[in-house]
């Protein structure tokens, strides 16, 4: 039977990261996927439980988390309710959330432990599953879906004079009607950390198998960023969904209980990859 455990990770900051694991009870030693969401997402937005579900049936258990600083709290998980926490998020803060997740599930906090996890990133979670790939033994497979080359392409470029004057930008949520903040510390970051935060350097440093999966009619992250990381690892797996747009046909909220059509063909291409 699938069931559904909850959880609530330790994050950066000391702020709490509410987590789910879905599993068949009967197969409780499955592979363990980590799926991480991406910009102005969290673990339950749209098809993303139907997607647990999906892989559960297919032999995998599936854990997914809100990033500490996405926006969402412990007490209201799917809404923007703390937009002083999405102001403060970073880069590295979701490197070290992710980190925490992947100690939780290996470490003994989860029972039963495993040594070694498959990770999923989507958008801006692609982007921070490559560097944590490339930085951590304990990913045995990599899966990107529809994910960004750069932290730069986040925002036009043309924004960070301005930004930096003002320390605060806003970024329009068309889904919400909310103007979300980011202060320009999220661009200090990435001038402190250049290196480790070169999304297309990490990927060049990337060893474990690694899928990478786009549609060609996204219009939020351009095929051109699949292109870019599979030429600074030629060793991964490129997939072109025809028609595939950012979320593959996914949508918040989303209120049928069978996947789209180009969902699937993404579940199906990285079940298959990570089965072999």
């Amino acid at each position: 039977m699938i069931r559904k455990n909850f959880y609530t990770i330790p994050g950066a900051k000391g702020r709490g990261m509410l987590a789910d694991i879905t599993f068949d009870d009967a197969l409780p030693h499955a592979p363990l996927v980590i799926f991480a969401h991406g910009f102005k997402g969290f673990k339950d937005w749209g098809t993303h439980n139907l997607v647990a579900n999906y892989f559960v049936q297919n032999g995998f258990r599936y854990l997914k988390f809100n990033f500490s600083h996405n926006g969402t709290t412990t007490d209201n998980p799917i809404d923007f309710a703390d937009l002083i926490a999405f102001s403060d998020n970073t880069f590295s803060i979701e490197l070290e959330d992710l980190n925490s997740v992947i100690d939780f599930a290996c470490g003994g906090s989860y029972v039963p432990a495993v040594r070694e996890v498959y990770l999923i990133g989507h958008s801006m979670g692609g982007g921070i599953s490559i560097i944590k790939t490339a930085e951590d033994k304990r990913i045995k497979k990599l899966v990107t879906m529809a994910s960004i080359s750069s932290f730069y392409n986040l925002w036009p470029k043309q924004a960070e004079a301005q930004w930096r004057l003002q320390g605060i930008m806003y970024m329009p949520n068309k889904r919400t009607g909310q103007n979300m903040p980011l202060k320009a510390t999220i661009l200090d970051d990435l001038e402190k950390n250049p290196d480790r935060l070169n999304i297309l350097t990490k990927a060049a440093d990337v060893k474990q198998p690694w899928l990478i999966v786009h549609g060609d009619d996204d219009t939020s992250v351009p095929l051109s960023h699949a292109q870019e990381l599979h030429n600074a690892q030629p060793h991964s797996e490129l997939i072109v969904i025809p028609g595939g747009d950012h979320t593959f046909g996914g949508a918040h909220p989303y209120p049928e209980n069978t996947l789209p059509v180009m969902l699937l063909q993404f579940c199906d291409a990285a079940i298959a990859f990570l089965r072999k």
